[in-house]
């Protein structure tokens, strides 16, 4: 029986990891933080905090899932440079707890353990897999600490230790503080308002690559599927979008007139001018293909916002 554990699966991206794993037959649990919101696509739920060495052992031995796919994580790059110590408690002595869990019960299970693109450092043009590692926040830092343990523990224990460095990713239901469900979220009460606006956003001479959830999700079940854990890959579209062109996708989809105002909070220390990512191996190896375009994605968010006036009564 194929049985995954998720955890982090309050958040953001747990539900539709969830979805994934449901329809493709897997007897799916889920462990959160604070409460799942929806547990219908779940067998089973849990609460636990990460960085709690006991429970996390608690709740591994009390599932011995196939699988465990690991999404708590501070995953904020702005947050992180606030939080640096709880940044890396979360997203790297969390996840030890998970590996150690799984190494002390001496289990036979998947472990899919999540990097992200900051972990590159500053480059021009698309970034393939062989690109060099640094980070440059706080957040990036702790995920290049996350892959050296995947590492230890894939070539040391011998253990089934994944790891993806996914790019940006964005959909309906992510936090409004991030940058896609943030401006549309402005530009959708600007235009419910009927009458003109101002949206504050931060640096905008930035390009980055989006990818859907469902695109993201669907990656990392085939990469928790495959057969080498050694192979490390990138998900994210191929396509470095510059943020201005996003901004002005999403104040044309209000009906109102909207003013952009720069806030310097929302101006991060450091930041890399382009995040492109080259998928290429995971296409080749993998067959994984991005279906969703980020104006497909935009288009979504913003229309949950625009009907959320609706979705109140």
């Amino acid at each position: 029986m194929k049985k995954v554990l998720i955890f982090g699966a309050e958040g953001f991206a747990g539900g539709y990891l969830a979805d994934e794993f449901k329809e493709h037959g897997y007897t799916v649990y889920g462990s959160g933080l604070t409460d799942i919101k929806d547990t219908s696509n779940m067998d089973g739920t849990f609460h636990c905090d990460i960085t709690d060495p006991d429970r996390v052992r608690e709740i591994v031995s009390s599932v011995n899932a196939t699988h465990i796919v690991n999404l708590a994580a501070v995953s904020n790059v702005g947050q992180s440079w606030k939080i640096p110590q709880t940044t890396v408690d979360v997203n790297v002595n969390g996840a030890l707890n998970i590996l150690e869990a799984v190494r002390e019960n001496n289990y036979d299970t998947k472990i899919l353990l999540i990097g992200s693109s900051e972990e590159y450092n500053s480059a021009e043009g698309p970034m393939d897999e062989t690109r060099e590692l640094g980070g440059s926040n706080p957040y990036g830092v702790s995920k290049v600490m996350l892959e050296k343990f995947s590492s230890i523990y894939r070539d040391y224990y011998g253990m089934k230790v994944y790891h993806v460095r996914a790019f940006n990713h964005t959909g309906i239901g992510q936090g409004e503080n991030f940058i896609i469900p943030s401006w549309c979220s402005q530009a959708a009460d600007i235009s419910l308002s009927k009458k003109p606006g101002v949206m504050r956003v931060g640096n905008l001479d930035l390009s980055r690559d989006f990818c859907n959830i469902r695109d993201v999700v669907r990656a990392y079940r085939l990469i928790i599927e495959s057969d080498d854990c050694h192979e490390i890959y990138n998900v994210g579209s191929g396509q470095a979008v510059p943020l201005r062109k996003i901004l002005e996708y999403i104040i044309s989809l209000s009906d109102q007139p909207i003013t952009i105002e720069t806030d310097p909070e929302l101006i991060r220390p450091s930041e890399n001018p382009v995040t492109w990512c080259d998928h290429g191996k995971i296409t080749e190896k993998l067959g994984w293909e991005p279906q969703y375009t980020i104006f497909d994605t935009v288009r979504e968010v913003f229309d949950y916002y625009a009907n959320r006036e609706n979705k109140s009564k």
